[in-house]
């Protein structure tokens, strides 16, 4: 009887990769297996075809053979052997992919009991945007895990010490059979330490931590922005059975400024510039992020919006070592109010004497409804 095409024995394509064989091959090992199958000889034969064609098509090499030669590979001391190789068979194929599954301790996974590094902290610091810009030493008090005094970290009343579990021999893992799959869990008694405390410390209760606030001295580096963070390594939680220190990462929350706004390097400010420093030019004073002043110089004629740029007045850049951003002073005209009556008065005359010239923008505005207002009668009239 003439073998059929391992591609279609495992229901896959020909280019199928290492992820969709090992799928194919689980589902269909795990439907034919004979202890799913007691007495039935077609599933334990059809078992065998599945294991025979994966065995070929997981290999590189003897797949790269089977796709020259087919069938023939493997046949009359073919260059490809059997498939299976010396003293493998279906079934140890079939342990050896699902041991890597589920496996753990003898199968290769990572003993629990083992030494377990500590976990990482995260502490929040809140700074003004003024100690961003100078950058400062800051102390902070970190709650953490440290190791327990009294029993050194064992957990262990004094005069005594941990003793191997007997439940999983010391192991942190226990298996249990279910049909033909061997599972591994952690051990219930020791949760996976491999140790038993039968007399526990009374300071830590058998933890072998316990927790104490820490003195931390952080340097905050001019220029931060919110939501860099800043790492301090081993300066997180205490590792257990001899694990390393996890680290400590402090995130930065530079609070809103009342008058600058800032933007990566750069900072933004809108100041208020009298109707007649606008009109006639002048200067207006400002303050700086580093607690100074700078005078800025008013253009004759300056509008609304408009923005004027003092270099170097930013941020420092963090990212850029000696490159400071720049101060964009945004003006807004201020209309005066509470006017006395001589102020009216002026203002009145200014009016009557004043000409296009001297609003280009309203005029210009002015000429543009005209001539919208004119486009809109003619083509009522034209309807």
């Amino acid at each position: 009887m003439s073998k059929r095409d391992y591609y279609e024995v495992l229901g896959v394509a020909r280019d199928a990769d290492d992820k969709q064989l090992k799928s194919a091959y689980r589902k269909l090992a795990m439907k034919y297996h004979p202890d799913q199958n007691a007495g039935n000889g077609e599933a334990e034969e059809q078992f065998k075809e599945v294991g025979e064609a994966y065995a070929v098509l997981c290999d590189a090499d003897k797949r790269a053979a089977y796709d020259r030669y087919g069938h023939a590979a493997f046949e009359n001391g073919g260059g490809g052997g059997s498939p299976f190789g010396a003293g493998a068979n279906p079934e140890d194929i079939f342990q050896d992919l699902f041991s890597q599954v589920f496996g753990a301790g003898g199968f290769g996974g990572r003993r629990r009991g083992g030494p377990q590094r500590g976990a990482d902290l995260r502490y929040d610091l809140e700074i003004t945007l003024a100690e961003a810009y100078f950058g400062k030493d800051e102390e902070i008090h970190v709650p953490q895990a440290v190791p327990c005094q009294p029993c050194s970290g064992s957990g262990a009343a004094q005069g005594s010490t941990p003793e191997k579990c007997d439940m999983c021999d010391g192991h942190g893992r226990v298996r249990a059979q279910q049909g033909f799959f061997t599972m591994e869990r952690t051990c219930p008694r020791c949760s996976g330490k491999g140790k038993v405390i039968r007399k526990p410390c009374k300071e830590c209760g058998g933890a072998g931590q316990v927790r104490e606030e820490r003195k931390l001295s952080v340097k905050i580096p001019a220029g931060v922005e919110s939501g860099m963070r800043i790492r301090l390594s081993g300066e997180g939680e205490s590792g257990t059975s001899g694990g390393a220190k996890g680290d400590l990462y402090i995130f930065v929350d530079v609070v809103e400024h009342d008058i600058f706004e800032r933007d990566g390097p750069n900072l933004y400010c809108r100041a208020p510039v009298p109707m007649a420093t606008a009109a006639l030019g002048g200067e207006i004073e400002i303050p700086t992020i580093d607690g100074g002043r700078a005078k800025v110089a008013i253009p004759e004629g300056a509008q609304t919006g408009r923005k004027l740029r003092l270099r170097g007045k930013g941020m420092p850049s963090v990212r850029s070592s000696g490159q400071t951003g720049d101060l964009y002073v945004e003006m807004f005209v201020e209309t005066p109010q509470n006017m006395t009556a001589r102020q009216k008065d002026i203002l009145r005359e200014f009016c009557e004497c004043s000409g296009a010239d001297c609003h280009p923008e309203s005029e210009g505005f002015l000429g543009r409804i005209k001539r919208f207002w004119s486009g809109h009668e003619d083509e009522k009239r034209a309807n």
